[in-house]
């Protein structure tokens, strides 16, 4: 299929939702070569950078590999790994398009606290292991965009962590907005590098006490560090 005639509307997730049905319906079977990220960029009518993030998103649940100098190309068994049916992830983005980045936020702040109970409780050494790959990787990133994409892969961490369907459905639903290019101007406007060591050493903290399974603490500096996120974001 031409990405001159891929669907246009809908930005990052459209674009996630027409890669998991290729792989899904065997469109795009084992080894096939995906469109360049400029090529998707045009087709999808987003920035390289969410279309980074997407394909990123892809390839930690092994659905891709990307060779330097040759491309990205459908992981073996994709199939048996996809995460979600088309018909779920249409329905995420119905709800994502009609959340707002303050929406998001103060549903955040409300739900996520709520995690740390079962981390607490649940939380394996995988999990953690995850979550310190999350933080190396924030700490390395030389783009707001990649900043931003292990951001969210860290709180994604933290709901994989509960173990909890619900808890997992809502953060990947978390995700989708972030994809969005408004949560990207808000977040490029805000982010200073004062802000950016302040959540990178916000996140450690998180992580540190999670793993000494503190629940009280855990919580309290989740939601201090989620409210000034809300903060800076919104004023």
């Amino acid at each position: 299929m031409s990405t001159h005639r891929m669907v246009r509307a809908g930005g990052a997730m459209s674009l996630a939702s027409y890669l998991q049905e290729q792989i899904e319906n065997g469109s795009f079977p084992a080894g096939h070569r995906l469109p360049t990220e400029r090529e998707l960029s045009d087709s999808f009518q987003v920035s390289r950078g969410a279309v980074r993030r997407v394909l990123a998103n892809f390839k930690e649940q092994g659905l891709i590999t990307q060779v330097v100098g040759s491309g990205t190309f459908v992981a073996d068994g994709a199939m048996g790994k996809l995460p979600a049916t088309v018909q779920q992830r249409q329905a995420g983005a119905s709800v994502a398009t009609q959340t707002s980045p303050a929406q998001l936020m103060e549903a955040r702040v409300l739900i996520e606290p709520q995690m740390v109970s079962l981390i607490v409780r649940y939380a394996t050494p995988p999990d953690f292991e995850r979550m310190e790959e999350c933080l190396v990787r924030s700490e390395a990133a030389s783009s707001v965009e990649e900043f931003e994409h292990w951001d969210g892969a860290l709180h994604q961490a933290f709901a994989e962590a509960t173990h909890n369907s619900f808890f997992l459905r809502i953060l990947e639903l978390t995700n989708v907005v972030r994809e969005e290019g408004e949560w990207g101007r808000l977040k490029r406007v805000s982010l200073t590098a004062e802000r950016r060591r302040r959540y990178e050493m916000q996140h450690r903290a998180i992580v540190a006490a999670l793993r000494d399974r503190d629940e009280k603490t855990s919580r309290s500096l989740l939601e201090e560090h989620l409210r000034e996120v809300q903060g800076n974001l919104f004023g």
